[in-house]
């Protein structure tokens, strides 16, 4: 019975990376696993981000992470990156975000989600309000909404290696390890020097695709 209830959990979060439209509905069919006692969080940006020009060449960045020698030029890189996608289009957006930010502090997270909803009304190609959403559907356990928003930051940048690194993640607890490998792997395949995510692709790709002989 327990098996057969996971197969058909899996089979919505599936469908919801492929429909969109379907994400409202099949939300209420996924039941949430219960907490494990440890903070549900995805991969978001650093504390401190560099100032940047708004019309810095992303492409020139992306190169440049997968490039780079070293893991401190890599989160160097990867900060510029993130500085560049945080930049919001207005300043109505900006002050919704900061009272997003300032709800999330206080533990406010529904307020959070309604704030971040206007957000996206009214940006709805700002990528890091459909990012932050993913991530507080995420920390309620209410996966297809996170899968859904995950599925809008892809489309708008495909590159995006933190939705990429959630989605693994979001893959993984529901027991669907071959579609948090891929996941991982394009995740790393963008960015190389993601922390925690080489452990987990090895430790897939054997439990997926069994040891080499």
């Amino acid at each position: 019975m327990v098996v057969r209830f996971r197969f058909a959990r899996t089979l919505c979060l599936a469908l919801v990376l492929g429909t969109a439209g379907l994400a409202p509905a099949l939300a209420q069919q996924i039941e949430p696993p219960s907490p494990q006692g440890k903070q549900k969080k995805l991969p978001e940006a650093p504390s401190k981000l560099p100032k940047v020009d708004r019309s810095k060449n992303l492409d020139f960045l992306f190169g440049a992470l997968k490039a780079a020698p070293d893991e401190a030029s890599a989160k160097h890189v990867e900060a510029r990156i993130w500085a560049i996608w945080l930049q919001t289009p207005s300043d109505t957006a900006a002050l919704l975000m900061q009272r997003a930010k300032t709800a999330v502090d206080a533990q406010k997270i529904e307020i959070a989600i309604k704030l971040l909803d206007s957000v996206i009304k009214l940006r709805p190609d700002y990528i890091e309000a459909w990012n932050r959403r993913a991530t507080l559907y995420y920390m309620q356990n209410d996966y297809g909404r996170s899968l859904a928003d995950i599925r809008e930051v892809l489309i708008r940048e495909p590159r995006h290696f933190g939705a990429l690194a959630g989605l693994g993640m979001i893959m993984q607890e529901v027991g669907d390890e071959k579609r948090a490998l891929e996941a991982y792997r394009k995740a790393l395949a963008v960015n190389p020097h993601l922390e925690k995510i080489p452990d987990q692709v090895k430790a897939l790709t054997e439990k997926v695709e069994g040891r080499d002989i």
